[in-house]
């Protein structure tokens, strides 16, 4: 794979919610499973998440299946996600490479069991930062729930080179202030590990990044999901979770689209842009960032103004 990434990608597709891998899961049918493996390889996603939602009944079983059908066709290593805790250790048990367990929540009825399981296989760990009131309210609270969940993960010997935080990405469109929440947040974290683990380095981070764009009309995601993609990697974000087949996502995480990165900079900064200059994309990626920064209001219509 090549070295120059702008941002790991985690490759979201192998997902329960869509209906073709969905009825695949439901029926074990190796086919749809192994063919979007196949085609997530060839676009060269860092990882390939497996998603199976809540996987009450038969999950283990499930769980083991899935890996198993995904290494035949590929080495690109796996993140699981699942609810079921009992699936994801039997996941874990299977894999072939290093994987990453996500979805770590900072609830102790969830991490005291979770966290055992990814210290016995080696694992990569997401800490999901959400908690007993369920999502994080601003940037303070993913600090202090952060902390709690990292260190319960340094005491059982996890690597801060294994730790990997989630500070959750919401929708633009239903609550806008948490995205600079979350970007906060972000300028807080190398403080918080410097504290945990003076010695330990910098730790790992990633988002569910079509989150940013969920209930928004299908024409309009891309470009909130790239231009969001871009203020996250200015804060600091290590990985995405991302569609691998978004040809913009996926060349900005290459390094490949300096000029998209340095129209959503700008716009961070404060920089002015005059429009009378500019091509249509970059106009809609400056306006998309003042959307995404609060600076304008949120109408599914904001191209267009």
């Amino acid at each position: 794979m090549p070295d120059n990434k702008y941002m790991k990608t985690i490759g979201e597709n192998l997902n329960v919610i869509n209906k073709q891998i969905g009825q695949a899961f439901k029926d074990k049918d190796p086919g749809p499973i192994r063919e979007m493996a196949e085609k997530l390889t060839a676009v060269e996603v860092d990882y390939i998440d497996i998603n199976l939602g809540p996987a009450r009944k038969g999950g283990e079983e499930l769980m083991t299946w899935v890996v198993q059908t995904v290494q035949e066709v590929t080495d690109t290593p796996l993140c699981l996600d699942t609810s079921n805790i009992d699936a994801m250790a039997a996941g874990l048990k299977v894999c072939k490479s290093k994987a990453i367990m996500n979805s770590i929540m900072c609830r102790p009825e969830r991490y005291e069991k979770m966290l055992p399981i990814c210290a016995e296989h080696g694992a990569n760990m997401i800490a999901l930062m959400w908690g007993p009131t369920g999502m994080a309210r601003d940037a303070n609270e993913r600090a202090e729930w952060s902390t709690e969940l990292l260190m319960a993960a340094q005491a059982l010997g996890i690597p801060t080179a294994d730790m990997w935080v989630d500070p959750i990405v919401t929708p633009v469109n239903i609550q806008q202030d948490q995205l600079m929440e979350s970007l906060a947040f972000f300028e807080m974290l190398p403080d918080i590990v410097a504290a945990m683990d003076p010695e330990g380095g910098p730790i790992k981070s990633t988002n569910g990044l079509s989150n940013v764009s969920n209930g928004n009309p299908d024409p309009l995601r891309p470009i909130l999901n790239q231009t969001y993609m871009c203020m996250l990697a200015r804060r600091g974000m290590y990985s995405s979770i991302v569609d691998g087949f978004d040809p913009v996502i996926m060349d900005i995480c290459r390094g490949k689209r300096q000029d998209i990165v340095d129209l959503v900079y700008g716009v961070m900064d404060g920089k002015e842009y005059d429009y009378s200059t500019m091509d249509k994309e970059a106009v809609d990626y400056v306006k998309t960032a003042k959307v995404l920064l609060g600076h304008s209001l949120f109408s599914e219509s904001w191209l267009d103004i």
